[in-house]
């Protein structure tokens, strides 16, 4: 294979400059408007099995105005005994036991069990 000697063009050459590692950001502002961390906003909770296993209602309410259309709800807490047989809460109560039945960590059993699974 023959060498291709480099040209004055190639010498000089910026063009790894401008490579979309090294290009400079647009000034134009960022459409996310929070940073997340809606296990937080309760005072003095914390993250795990400390925060109660999900988002409390104020995190909700938080999430929500940050995303307009989100369908999100706080947990089912209320006794299985209490709710109306195939009303939509136990629906959702029944729902979301069987999908988190294999979870296994300390944040996963709290919330299980604020959801009385």
């Amino acid at each position: 294979m023959k060498a291709v000697p480099l040209t004055a063009k190639h010498s000089t050459c910026t063009c790894a400059a401008d490579t979309p590692l090294t290009r400079k950001k647009s000034k134009a502002p960022s459409r996310k408007k929070s940073k997340g961390y809606y296990a937080k906003v309760k005072s003095g909770s914390g993250t795990g099995g400390k925060a109660g296993g999900g988002m409390t209602a104020k995190g909700v309410a938080k999430y929500r105005k940050d995303n307009p259309g989100s369908k999100l709800k706080t947990a089912v807490t209320t006794p299985p005994s209490k709710l109306k047989k195939g009303s939509k809460a136990a629906k959702r109560r029944k729902a979301f036991c069987a999908r988190s039945k294999s979870w296994k960590s300390e944040r996963g059993r709290a919330a299980r069990r604020k959801w009385n699974c």
